[in-house]
């Protein structure tokens, strides 16, 4: 890139192309931007731009829209994101306090990232092989039947309902009371398949026989401790439609993506915590179908420990620094909300 101008030059037509759907002819550049040069000057800007690959002219327009690189370069060079504003940032904390439970957050969570960005908003449910033990609630339920509820450092709530053939009588009161008090003083503050392993040497530290029950019990929680059921949740599909010009093809491929939340998970997954927002514009979509839109994403968990990844997924002509600030924001309430 030879000057600065034709950076700032650039980043106008991304703007006012972002804002108006309209390709971008330098008598708007100059009655929108101050750049105090002349319409030449800027005409050949903009050649130098085409030339570079960084704008392209529709067949039917004399404007001029940025290409996949161009959008690269204008989010490239923004030397930061800009913050959310007091007020917004006050109402995405009223909107997501006091949930209900892990679907509730991730309910509000896509809706409220969609709605800030009028993007389609999609979240990966925390991923238990990345979560750890809070608690472990043992609860008899008449007869032989246990009730164990698994509760992750990510709100997950796992109940298994187990029939240990053993009928818990009131005297065994205390035997259910120890188990509680082992399972948890082994298991809690592990990964969850760290936690696995620990207990499948739990039976042994009880009488022979009461082993039965505790390996019943056990078992019931390795199977709940390995799930690796993978969710996606999305919102705000519909805002895809609102102006189909953007997709020149057929927004079909995009959609049938959308469903496929494998697909999802693997573009989700792979994400850095922190600060840090991906973002993988057009033909960078390692994803074909996915290969006319833009994905602004980033991690989130609690502590340094991950847990899993949102985002929002839109057009090329998105407004990228509105998306990533919105993603950026959402994604530390959500994290501080988890390790409450």
């Amino acid at each position: 890139m030879s000057s600065e101008r034709r950076l700032a030059v650039l980043g106008a037509i991304v703007q006012d192309y972002v804002h108006t759907s309209e390709p971008v002819g330098s008598k708007a550049l100059l009655e929108r931007h101050a750049f105090g040069v002349s319409a030449a000057t800027i005409r050949n800007d903009m050649a130098a731009l085409e030339e570079e690959g960084l704008i392209a002219a529709p067949h039917t327009s004399a404007g001029r829209v940025p290409t996949d690189a161009g959008y690269r370069l204008f989010v490239d060079r923004l030397s930061q994101i800009k913050p959310m504003s007091r007020s917004e940032r006050a109402a995405i904390a009223e909107f997501l306090h006091d949930p209900v439970d892990l679907d509730d957050v991730v309910d509000r969570t896509v809706r409220l990232l969609s709605s800030l960005t009028g993007q389609v908003a999609m979240m990966q449910y925390p991923s238990l092989t990345r979560s750890c033990v809070r608690h472990i609630e043992l609860v008899p339920m008449g007869g032989s039947r246990l009730m164990i509820v698994l509760i992750t450092t990510t709100g997950r709530v796992e109940p298994r309902v187990v029939d240990v053939e053993h009928p818990l009588e009131a005297d065994d009161t205390d035997l259910v009371a120890r188990l509680r008090t082992g399972i948890n003083s082994a298991a809690a503050g592990r990964r969850l398949v760290d936690a696995a392993t620990v207990l499948s040497a739990l039976p042994d530290a009880f009488a022979p026989t009461e082993r039965e029950v505790v390996r019943r019990v056990v078992g019931a929680l390795d199977e709940a401790l390995q799930e690796r059921e993978e969710r996606v949740m999305l919102a705000g599909t519909a805002n895809l439609v609102r102006h189909p010009a953007d997709f020149p093809a057929t927004l079909e491929p995009v959609l049938d993506a959308l469903e496929q939340h494998v697909v999802l998970l693997r573009l989700l997954s792979a994400e850095a915590g922190g600060d840090h927002i991906a973002v993988r514009i057009g033909h960078e979509n390692p994803v074909t179908q996915l290969q006319s839109t833009s994905m602004v994403t980033t991690g989130y968990g609690t502590g340094a420990e991950l847990v899993g990844g949102l985002g929002v997924v839109g057009p090329t002509r998105m407004d990228y620094p509105v998306s990533m600030a919105a993603v950026r924001t959402v994604a530390a309430y959500l994290s501080r909300l988890l390790a409450q």
